[in-house]
């Protein structure tokens, strides 16, 4: 076995690689200033080959994971597992409007076609039940990264009250709490629009606690610091976050600041400065069994 990963993702695939005790190596990738790439492979590559590959700011990755795929199969691949910690376009999964794009339908198509299994965390599955659904390969497996972000609270011995900020995130704040031992909450969101959101705190006093936002995605963070807001007028000593996946793009992390968050964790499933945890272990073992 050898994990091909990509400069973006070489930190990553390293890791990836110790945990299993296997070679590593890292595509030689090159951008035109027409934004076209050219990538170029180990001319040696065993029958199994892991790619990695997180699918943040997934556009032009995944055309250059099509190109690394089937070159692999060129020079003589049987089978391909693509490890992509965090998975694009699973929030997309119904029209809502005549003529809109399921880009989740079609996205886990094309990886389907592309690799014989894939591993992922947390992947944002809200209607369809299994992450075969949504990407029909040999093999896809959804791990959840539940019980290393319970044993990252663990090590540092902090018991606050778990808070999912929307009905979407119980699943995960559950699994931490179990996960950990801690009590937990889910709060109520009512989306207006990308930026627009309000959050009702679930009935119950919050003086003096130290409260821990726990949510499988922050993008714009809007939701959380919104959620951070509630619980700091209510008189919640602390405020931190706890997330699976940190895109945090534009501005969301000085708005969760000056919104009266105090720390914000983050697994390595994106490279972030927010990073705490690995989930190099839970790969491995999600690729081995």
């Amino acid at each position: 076995m050898l994990v091909l990963g990509f400069p973006d993702s070489a930190a990553q695939s390293r890791a990836l690689a110790l945990a299993l005790k296997c070679p590593a190596e890292i595509v030689e990738l090159h951008r035109f200033p027409d934004a076209e790439s050219r990538l170029r492979l180990p001319i040696q590559l065993p029958r199994h080959v892991v790619l990695c590959r997180s699918l943040d700011r997934p556009n032009e990755k995944l055309i250059e994971l099509m190109l690394a795929a089937r070159t692999a199969r060129e020079l003589g691949v049987e089978r391909l597992t693509l490890v992509a910690p965090y998975l694009c376009y699973m929030r997309q999964d119904t029209a809502f409007r005549p003529g809109e794009v399921v880009s989740q339908r079609i996205i886990g198509a094309f990886l389907a076609r592309l690799v014989e299994e894939l591993v992922t965390v947390d992947p944002h599955l809200h209607r369809v039940r299994t992450l075969s659904q949504a990407v029909p390969a040999e093999r896809a497996v959804a791990l959840t990264a539940a019980s290393a972000m319970g044993a990252f609270l663990a090590a540092h011995s902090l018991r606050p009250l778990l808070l999912g900020p929307d009905q979407e995130s119980e699943q995960w704040v559950r699994s931490v709490a179990q996960a950990a031992d801690l009590d937990y909450r889910v709060a109520a969101k009512i989306r207006r629009g990308d930026r627009s959101v309000e959050v009702e705190l679930p009935a119950r006093s919050y003086t003096g606690d130290h409260v821990v936002l726990v949510d499988d995605v922050a993008s714009t963070g809007h939701t959380l610091a919104v959620a951070a807001q509630a619980l700091r007028r209510q008189g919640a000593s602390r405020v931190d976050v706890l997330v699976t996946h940190a895109l945090f793009v534009g501005d969301a992390l000085s708005m969760l600041k000056d919104a009266g968050v105090t720390e914000i964790w983050s697994s390595d499933s994106v490279e972030h400065p927010t990073n705490a945890f690995s989930l190099a272990p839970l790969l491995a073992e999600g690729i081995l069994r």
